[in-house]
């Protein structure tokens, strides 16, 4: 009792800090700071950053896939040296630039309109892609959330100093479609149309790795329409590569899916911007094998707690906010780009804290989950990403708010 008062005074002395005024303030400022960094970054001519990096990153690779289907060169889709070679040619200025080619062939199809523009207009367009997709998302979540209809400047003011869309538009990666089909899950089974959630979540097989806890979840709780309706989706996404280029393309991307662990490495030269359990482990456990069973083991754990909630009688605003928290935790790989799918737990956390009242840690743990890969750097030298642990203390946390209102039943 001596240490736990003091505690809890503490943590109800911050809780009240973090007033809406406050939020908006500091929203401004992380706002400010990292556009105006971006900005400066790129305003220089050509293609060039002020780093020496192309402008947009990992664009170069999804443009290069594009560019590869437009030509119908399948058999160039898994060959990282060649794809190089490519990005110099149709890059001009570009350095050596390497990708590890992880991604399904209908990716490249997918990509091939961008393909048809220069490399600049195509970056822009497929930024403006991303920020519309990323509105319409937090839009779309924000109107189901009563309580949060009051504070609507304020989640503007989040979403666009969120880090992670940040990273998204700067790397211009493809997080936002991943963000899109977990937000259109979330509105179908809201309007109890499972199958149409199953669709959705099905389409998530352009990054598998997300999809891996709700697979999971879904077949432990015997969700038989969602199962049938992703098992559907997954195919015929799939299937779009494989009428376009045909068996043999299809034979390759599957035997680079069983080498995966293999590249992980090379994928992740930054383990510092990699925010799940697996880099956790490896980040602060030096014996490789060590670590590699501390990850089963964790994500077992997360695993388990996500089927106690979502087959508890908890609201589906907090079983699906597990099973976002529970996507990130799991993924064998997540870059901080990814985390733009934990944009509806956000909104919906929030919305249910202002109406439940809540412990005095949840606004603080949304508070870190929200920050704290912003100084995902830090953990090179403490070697312990605090991120990860956020994102678990918050689970941990609907995992005892499921049990309180009535055990680990049937969903209601």
């Amino acid at each position: 009792m001596i240490v736990r008062m003091p505690l809890r005074a503490t943590l109800d002395r911050l809780s009240s800090a973090l007033t809406v005024r406050r939020l908006r303030v500091h929203g401004l400022l992380l706002a400010a700071c990292l556009w105006s960094i971006y900005a400066f970054d790129v305003s220089t001519p050509g293609l060039l950053d002020r780093n020496g990096l192309v402008k947009g990153t990992d664009f170069v690779h999804f443009y290069v896939l594009g560019s590869l289907a437009l030509e119908h060169r399948g058999s160039a889709l898994y060959n990282t040296l060649l794809q190089s070679e490519i990005a110099r040619e149709i890059v001009p200025g570009a350095q050596p630039l390497y990708y590890i080619a992880l991604y399904g062939p209908q990716v490249s199809v997918f990509f091939a309109p961008f393909a048809r523009f220069s490399y600049v207009n195509a970056f822009i367009l497929w930024s403006l892609f991303n920020a519309i997709v990323y509105g319409v998302c937090c839009v779309a979540i924000w109107r189901v959330c009563p309580r949060l209809r009051d504070h609507g400047a304020t989640v503007f003011i989040l979403a666009i100093a969120y880090p992670a869309f940040f990273h998204l538009i700067a790397w211009g990666q493809t997080s936002a479609p991943a963000l899109l089909f977990f937000t259109l899950a979330y509105l179908a089974l809201r309007a109890d149309r499972e199958f149409l959630a199953g669709l959705a979540i099905g389409l998530l097989i352009y990054k598998p790795q997300l999809g891996v806890a709700a697979a999971i979840v879904f077949l432990f709780s015997k969700h038989w329409k969602l199962v049938a309706g992703a098992v559907i989706s997954g195919v015929v996404e799939l299937s779009v590569g494989w009428l376009y280029y045909g068996t043999a393309v299809m034979r390759e991307y599957w035997n680079v899916l069983r080498h995966f662990q293999q590249v992980l490495p090379n994928l992740e030269p930054r383990p510092y911007v990699v925010h799940c359990l697996r880099a956790f482990w490896v980040v602060l456990v030096p014996v490789p094998t060590l670590a590699a069973l501390l990850y089963i083991l964790s994500a077992a754990i997360v695993i388990g707690a996500s089927v106690l909630i979502w087959r508890s009688r908890a609201p589906l605003a907090l079983r699906y906010s597990a099973l976002l928290i529970a996507s990130v935790l799991v993924a064998p790989h997540l870059t901080i780009y990814d985390l733009v799918i934990l944009v509806p737990a956000f909104l919906l956390l929030a919305d249910w804290a202002l109406h439940e009242s809540a412990p005095t840690s949840v606004p603080i743990l949304l508070y870190l989950c929200y920050a704290l890969p912003l100084i995902g750097p830090l953990s090179r030298y403490t070697h312990v990403q605090l991120s990860v642990v956020a994102f678990a203390g918050l689970l941990y946390w609907i995992l005892n708010s499921a049990k309180l209102r009535g055990g680990y039943g049937t969903a209601a």
